[in-house]
């Protein structure tokens, strides 16, 4: 029997946002702090949803790394994933991950943080990717993301995209938000929020 699991990141299978950690690890905490007070406006603007979260996720990418070659910023990506990431992964995510490979089940993270720097934790663990991605120009990071946030209806989107779900004859979904209500519902097994103790 054919089955596929596709996991949501931040917050299922990360203790942290790691859009936060990423600018924190290549950028360093007062960087962060001094952007999060910089974009207060913005920010409570997102909160009251005033600004979409695409538009909120753009304009810190932008503030942080903007102009940055893409070398560069994907060096410190991978020096994340291999560093800082993994003290940020739920130990019964990780075991759930392991279990299903076990199983012969083809899983899949579906992200709205850029690939960038979930690709690279994925590949280590023999999995898959689908996330948002970022618009590089002339080899530099521009901050903007290319085409939809993968976030809600674009995760369904991209999944159908990439999988033809009509070969599983079981599907697994987990997700810790409403973000990921769409995705969750795609699944015969749906898990909300399962790994937190």
């Amino acid at each position: 029997m054919k089955q596929i699991a596709f996991f949501d990141f931040d917050g299922t299978i990360t203790t942290k946002d790691t859009l936060w950690e990423i600018i924190r690890f290549q950028k360093g905490t007062p960087a962060l702090v001094a952007s999060w007070l910089i974009l207060s406006p913005i920010l409570v603007m997102f909160k009251l949803k005033m600004i979409s979260n695409q538009r909120t996720k753009e304009l810190m990418l932008k503030y942080h790394f903007s102009g940055m070659s893409l070398t560069d910023f994907q060096k410190g990506c991978d020096d994340f994933c291999g560093s800082a990431l993994p003290a940020m992964i739920r130990p019964g995510a990780k075991a759930e991950i392991a279990q299903h490979l076990a199983n012969g089940v083809r899983v899949i993270v579906v992200t709205a943080s850029a690939e960038n720097w979930v690709a690279p934790w994925c590949a280590s663990m023999g999995i898959e990717c689908i996330g948002s991605k970022l618009v590089v120009n002339n080899g530099k990071v521009s901050g903007m993301i290319d085409g939809l946030n993968c976030n809600g209806d674009e995760k369904v989107c991209r999944i159908e995209a990439a999988v033809t779900l009509a070969d599983y004859e079981k599907i697994y979904a987990y997700g810790d938000s409403g973000g990921d209500k769409q995705m969750l519902a795609m699944a015969q097994v749906a898990s909300f929020r399962p790994f937190r103790s």
